[in-house]
C-alpha cells in the first residue's frame, strides 16, 4: 500500500514537472496544527478570493515595521535627513521580490525553506545553518522585546527589565490564538499594523515635512556607500527590512490556505499569495519610511542630529512639534509593532526549529521553547546595558540579521532555479537574473561593512602598497 502511494505521489510529481526524489521520507507539513486548515471555494471571485488568500502576506510586513526599523529609521533620518529613504526604497522593493520567492517555493514544494535546507544539504551544513537563523532570530527578538518594554517604559512607567519579562507573555497569546483558528491571528496582526499606520498618518501630519526633500530622498546617492557612518545605518535599514526569519516563515504560512493540488491551483495561490505580501509589503515602505521622515523633519531640520535613542525621540517629539499628542502617538505605535513582531517571530522561531532539526514536541513546549531561545539574550542585554544602551542594541542587532540574510537568501534563489524541484514553476532567466543581483548586493554591501568596520582594509592596504 505504502509503495503504490509513493508511486502514485511520484507520477503525479512527474506530470507537473517535478521530481519527487530530493524529499526526505518522514517529514511532518510544516506548522502542521495549521497546515491547510483555510479552505479557498473554487466558486469565489478574484476580491473575494483575494480576501481569502490575504494574510499572511501581513504576517510577514509586520517584521519589517518592527522596533529595529525605528531605531535605524530615527537614527538615519536625524542624522542624514531624508538621504536614506532610498535605501527603504531599495530594502523594500528586494523584500517583495524575495518574499514571492518563499511563498512560491512553500506553495510548489509544500516544504518550508527550512525544510527545503534540511532536504538539500547535509547534516554539518544543515545545523550550521540553523543556527545562524537562531542567531538571527535573538536578534531580531532582542530588537522586538526592546521596543516593547520601552513602550511599556514610556506609557505606563513600568523598568526596562520588567518589560522585557512581561513581553514574553505573547506566547500565551499565540498558543491561545493559534488554538481558536490562525485567520484570529491574522486578524490581531492586521489590526495592529493599521494602529501602526494610524499612528504614523497623525505624526507626518504633525511634522509637516518638506515634499520637495522627501521625494529627493528617494533617488539613489553614491554617498550611501562612500560614507562608513551612513553606510553603516544603511545596512542596519537593509537587515531591518529584509529580514532571513521571514523567509522561512512565509514559506510556512502560505500553506495554511487548502489550495488545490495540481498545477493550476498552485499557479492560482502563488499569484494571490504574491499579491497579497506585495500590498502589505508597500504597507511596511509607508511605516519605515514615515519613521524617517518625522525624524528627518522633527529632528534634522532643527539641528538635532544625534537623536538614535528611541526614548529621546519620545522626549523631543511634542515640544520639537509643539504638540503634546506627537508623544504618545510615538510609543502606542512602538507598543503595537513590538507586540506584532513578537508574535510573528515566535512562529518563526517554531518553523524553523521543526523545519532544519524535524524535531517533534507538543505544540506548547515547541514555542516556550522557541520563545526562550528568543528572550534569554533580551534579558541578559537589557540586565547588562539598561536604558542607555538600547539604541546600540537595536541598531547592532539589525547588523546581525543583515550579516545573517546572505545564509537565507542564496538557497532560496537556488532552490526556485532548480526545475527538479520546482518543475513548471522554476524561475524563468529574467527573474533568476533579478534574484542573483539582489543578493549581489546584499552580500557586496555586507563585504563593505565588515571591510570598512574590521580593520581589513588598513590591512590589505598594506598588502598591496
Amino acid at each position: 500500500m505504502a509503495s503504490r502511494l509513493k508511486m502514485k505521489a511520484n507520477n503525479q510529481a512527474a506530470s507537473e514537472g517535478t521530481e519527487d526524489g530530493w524529499r526526505l521520507p518522514n517529514q511532518t507539513p510544516s506548522l502542521e496544527e495549521a497546515h491547510r486548515t483555510i479552505a479557498i471555494p473554487k466558486e469565489l471571485g478574484f476580491w473575494r478570493k483575494l480576501l481569502a488568500f490575504s494574510g499572511p502576506g501581513y504576517l510577514v510586513a509586520v517584521g519589517y515595521m518592527d522596533p529595529g526599523n525605528w531605531a535605524t529609521d530615527l537614527a538615519g533620518g536625524s542624522k542624514f535627513g531624508y538621504s536614506l529613504l532610498s535605501i527603504i526604497l531599495l530594502s523594500n522593493l528586494m523584500a517583495i521580490l524575495l518574499q514571492s520567492l518563499s511563498a512560491k517555493l512553500g506553495i510548489v514544494t509544500g516544504r518550508d525553506l527550512a525544510q527545503a535546507c534540511r532536504d538539500h544539504y547535509s547534516k554539518p551544513v544543515v545545523l550550521t545553518l540553523w543556527l545562524l537563523c537562531e542567531i538571527a532570530i535573538a536578534a531580531c527578538d532582542l530588537a522586538e522585546v526592546i521596543g516593547s518594554a520601552i513602550a511599556l517604559n514610556l506609557l505606563f512607567g513600568i523598568p526596562i527589565l520588567w518589560g522585557v519579562c512581561i513581553t514574553a507573555l505573547d506566547v500565551i497569546a499565540v498558543m491561545y490564538l493559534q488554538n481558536k483558528g490562525f485567520r484570529y491571528i491574522e486578524a490581531l496582526v492586521i489590526v495592529l499594523i493599521l494602529s501602526i499606520g494610524g499612528c504614523f498618518l497623525i505624526e507626518i501630519i504633525l511634522s509637516r515635512p518638506d515634499v520637495t526633500a522627501v521625494l529627493g530622498g528617494f533617488i539613489p546617492k553614491l554617498e550611501v556607500i562612500r560614507n562608513k557612518e551612513m553606510l553603516y545605518i544603511a545596512i542596519g535599514i537593509l537587515g531591518a527590512t529584509v529580514m532571513p526569519h521571514n523567509l522561512y516563515l512565509h514559506s510556512s504560512i502560505v500553506q495554511t490556505r487548502k489550495y488545490e493540488q495540481n498545477t493550476e491551483g498552485r499557479a492560482e495561490a502563488i499569484k494571490f499569495a504574491t499579491l497579497d505580501s506585495s500590498l502589505a509589503l508597500m504597507f511596511a515602505l509607508f511605516i519605515n519610511a514615515a519613521i524617517l521622515i518625522v525624524a528627518a523633519a522633527a529632528f534634522h531640520s532643527h539641528g538635532q542630529n544625534e537623536v538614535a535613542e528611541i526614548q529621546d525621540a519620545y522626549k523631543l517629539l511634542s515640544p520639537t512639534l509643539g504638540a503634546t499628542l506627537a508623544s504618545t502617538v510615538f510609543a502606542v505605535a512602538l507598543l503595537a509593532s513590538g507586540q506584532n513582531s513578537t508574535l510573528t517571530g515566535t512562529l518563526a522561531g517554531q518553523i524553523v526549529m521543526e523545519g532544519f532539526l524535524n524535531l517533534r514536541l507538543r505544540p506548547w513546549v515547541r514555542r516556550l521553547l522557541t520563545r526562550l531561545l528568543a528572550i534569554i539574550p533580551a534579558v541578559i542585554c537589557t540586565a547588562l546595558y539598561g536604558e542607555s544602551g538600547t539604541a546600540r542594541l537595536l541598531i547592532f542587532s539589525q547588523v546581525v540579521l543583515s550579516l545573517q540574510l546572505s545564509f537565507a537568501v542564496i538557497p532560496l534563489v537556488i532552490f526556485t532555479s532548480d526545475r527538479k524541484k520546482m518543475g513548471k514553476f522554476v524561475n524563468p532567466t529574467w527573474l533568476k537574473v533579478l534574484a542573483w543581483l539582489t543578493t549581489g548586493i546584499i552580500v557586496v554591501l555586507n563585504l563593505k561593512y565588515l571591510l570598512d568596520w574590521s580593520g581589513l582594509t588598513q590591512l590589505i592596504a598594506r598588502l598591496f602598497h
